[in-house]
């Protein structure tokens, strides 16, 4: 996968296929809730599977029900094409 920085104008692009996510401080960035702890657990175990699996890793953190997310390339110096791979992959285990 492409791990170039992208432009402005091609992270604008990529957002519209992604609904849900913005991009907040140069990160993709998404908040779920859900309706009970085990669910939000239960929900980061399986996007971590697919996280360790593409070794592209996000900056989350779980509050009861809530997870929030954020998404970029560390070594890119900000968002890449990989972050939008792994920001839809999240988003299809939400249905």
């Amino acid at each position: 996968m492409d791990r170039r920085k992208l432009s402005e104008g091609e992270i604008a692009e990529r957002l519209r296929d992604i609904p849900g996510w913005t991009v907040d401080k140069g990160k993709l960035h998404r908040q779920l809730r859900f309706g009970s702890f085990i669910e939000a657990f239960g929900f980061m175990a399986r996007a971590a599977l697919i996280a360790e699996k593409m070794d592209h890793h996000p900056d989350w953190s779980n509050v009861y029900s809530t997870v929030t997310i954020d998404l970029h390339t560390h070594d890119a110096g900000g968002l890449t094409a990989l972050d939008f791979e792994l920001a839809q992959k999240i988003s299809a285990l939400l249905g």
